[in-house]
């Protein structure tokens, strides 16, 4: 995602299986000790499928443009 400050923000969206049961909170704990600090994802999503191309890959600009819109509707700003 776009940021003014730092450039961009990292952000997730998450297909989950239909037994599965997940919080944006899990995700983070999760990454914590993982993965670097500033590569845990600011915006978590939960989608039911991701746009994808014909070939089966995830079209990562359409989802880039739909998180711009829902952050710029987004009372506070954050998306949080």
């Amino acid at each position: 995602m776009p940021d003014e400050k730092y450039g961009e923000e990292v952000c997730a969206w998450i297909v989950l299986k239909k037994s599965a049961d997940l919080t944006e909170d899990q995700v983070r704990e999760f990454c914590e000790n993982r993965i670097a600090h500033y590569k845990i994802p600011r915006y978590i999503r939960f989608k039911p499928e991701l746009p994808m191309t014909v070939t089966g890959k995830p079209q990562k600009y359409l989802m880039r443009e739909a998180m711009i819109e829902e952050l710029a509707r987004a009372p506070s700003g954050n998306g949080r």
